[in-house]
């Protein structure tokens, strides 16, 4: 008998084949359900799907209620079907439905209105069911069907709504590690490599980047942990290829993406000033100056002069270049149908920017034309925005310092050792302590940190708890009783058995709970996030169109040829030229 049919033989010949299938009940809510031959087209599309085991649909209330097995049909391709039958679905209700969670990290959010959007856009994913998307964490938490949604499908949404994702983590990756990958020159290498991973016990799940050569293991701790997918990698080597893994960090590329990203609008902002600040000092500094700014007052041709042609070949590249940001992101809020602050800076930059390029053509046209340009305005306005956002995200990088000082309570290295019948060391190792794996055996030396939760085994010393209990007195560990990572064992040497690693350390869950309670929202910041929901779009529609009409009925009432009226002004301005004149008649 040959090896692979050993196993067979312990096979129950009863058996049903059936007997270990998994079976869920989806159901959904269709409109257009009008007849009884409404429900036999339903039940004719859905009877030809392989994996269908039980249609019945209801033609009083449009419901339908269809039985599958997950591992051939998802309820998505389901949904699918009827759809494409003429029907459309409104409603879905998995009723054995497993919930999952990720992370991922936002890039690209400014404001309030812009962790709105993303909100919005997550909600709008089919399978989504919740979404929570925190600004200074720049995160979203998001609860999905996995039946019919993935992190890859979220992070797309994200995209469309004009941000960047990055996935952080899984509900199903609790437990995972990056490597870096040496020695893979082809595709094929990396397709080899990864399939003799998958094989490995303990892996739920492999994903390779073929362009950094990372790739990220999910895994079972209790089966298998990071120090032993290393040394997968390298029995992986077959002939002359030989393949070498080191752990990778996914938060120093989020460190660094950070200080890059602090650096890009630093360099806008000089590079904003560049040209703002000349265009302010020739708008606003060399005029009030007469012996040292009569020279802008230099005529080209017709009526336009050297300040005005220098104001708008300096400010061009400031509104074009520098706010190019600006126009993106007005794009995609208004492709979402809201608005945020890139609508009002584009909005607000592109009004001073046009007028004052239709005073230089009439100028340039012109030999009696005169105008007042808001060149300065414009340039200005961008540079200001830009230091603003510039603060906001240094700002934002300390709030993050609290999670960062957490994680830097755990050492970076640990002491592994090999012990014997009577816990006697006969191999001690340095290693990184995120090597760690469960039941491994650490020596914790006098002074040191503890990486890993777990039971000492060996040794007499006392271990300052405060970081958990914030109690100060060192508490008795001896051989049974559990330490916790993070704390600071005292005075005695101590060999502990790792129970808990990685996410699932006592330190892990205080990080988490930090990271949750920043991501919830405050009743009164939800408050806030209901008045700037409205507050753009007032300041955009309501109080120009007021503020429009009541200039209108006060210059009507005194100007009957509104239209004929080349001198027209604002009504303040007109009354304060009437007293002057009053004013000069009798001092005649």
């Amino acid at each position: 008998m040959e090896d692979d049919g050993v196993d067979d033989v312990k096979i129950p010949l009863l058996q049903s084949v059936e007997e270990n299938v998994v079976v869920r009940t989806v159901t959904f809510q269709i409109s257009d359900i009008k007849c009884a031959s409404c429900v036999n087209s339903i039940e004719s599309a859905l009877a030809n799907l392989n994996g269908v085991k039980n249609i019945a649909v209801s033609s009083l209330d449009g419901r339908a209620a269809i039985k599958f097995v997950p591992k051939l049909i998802t309820a998505k391709r389901i949904k699918e079907r009827i759809e494409e039958s003429g029907f459309k679905v409104n409603e879905v209700h998995d009723h054995d439905q497993d919930i999952s969670v990720c992370r991922i990290r936002i890039k690209g959010m400014a404001c309030t209105s812009c962790s709105e959007s993303v909100e919005k856009a997550l909600q709008m994913v089919d399978g989504v069911k919740r979404a929570i998307v925190g600004l200074a964490l720049e995160e979203a938490k998001v609860h999905y069907d996995p039946s019919l949604a993935d992190p890859e499908k979220i992070i797309e949404a994200i995209e469309d709504a004009g941000f960047g994702g990055e996935l952080i983590s899984s509900g199903n990756d609790a437990n995972k590690v990056h490597l870096k990958l040496e020695g893979i020159d082809t595709e094929e290498d990396a397709n080899v490599l990864v399939s003799y991973l998958e094989l490995a016990a303990g892996v739920n799940r492999v994903e390779m980047d073929f362009s950094e050569l990372i790739v990220t293991i999910s895994y079972v701790p209790d089966i298998t942990g990071p120090r032993t997918l290393i040394h997968c990698v390298e029995e992986a080597s077959r002939g002359s290829k030989v393949y070498q893994a080191t752990l990778y960090s996914p938060s120093g590329q989020r460190e660094r993406d950070k200080v890059n990203e602090i650096r890009m609008y630093r360099n806008q902002f000089l590079f904003s000033c560049l040209f703002s600040v000349p265009v302010f000092v020739f708008a606003m500094v060399l005029p009030m100056l007469p012996p040292y700014g009569n020279w802008l007052n230099y005529k080209l041709h017709n009526m336009l002069t050297l300040g005005l042609f220098l104001r708008w070949i300096l400010c061009t590249p400031v509104q074009f270049i520098v706010g190019k940001r600006f126009y993106v992101g007005s794009y995609h809020a208004l492709r979402r149908r809201s608005a945020n602050m890139d609508v009002l800076v584009a909005l607000g930059t592109n009004a001073a920017y046009f007028y004052s390029l239709y005073i230089v053509i009439k100028a340039l046209t012109s030999d009696t034309f005169q105008g007042q340009d808001f060149f300065e305005t414009s340039s200005m306005l961008i540079s200001f925005i830009l230091l603003g956002k510039y603060l906001e995200i240094v700002a934002k990088g300390k709030t993050s310092d609290a999670l960062g000082k957490l994680t830097q309570l755990v050492p970076d290295k640990a002491y592994l050792v090999v012990i014997d019948t009577d816990a006697n060391i006969i191999t001690e190792t340095e290693i990184d302590t995120q090597l760690i794996q469960k039941n491994d055996i650490i020596k914790i030396v006098p002074g040191a940190k503890i990486p890993i939760d777990g039971i000492v085994i060996k040794g007499q010393s006392y271990a300052n708890e405060s970081m958990i209990t914030g109690e100060a007195r060192p508490i008795a560990k001896s051989p049974g009783d559990k330490v916790i990572s993070g704390t600071i064992n005292e005075n005695g040497c101590l060999l502990v058995k790792a129970t808990h690693v990685g996410s699932d350390t006592a330190l892990s869950q205080i990080v988490q709970l930090v990271e949750a309670a920043q991501l919830a929202k405050a009743p009164v910041q939800k408050l806030a996030d209901d008045i700037s929901r409205v507050f753009v779009p007032i300041l955009q529609y309501i109080i120009p169109v007021v503020m429009l009409t009541l200039w209108w009925h006060s210059d009507g009432e005194e100007e009957t040829q509104l239209g004929l009226d080349s001198n027209i002004r604002p009504k303040i301005w007109r009354v304060y030229e009437r007293r002057r004149g009053k004013a000069r008649e009798r001092k005649e």
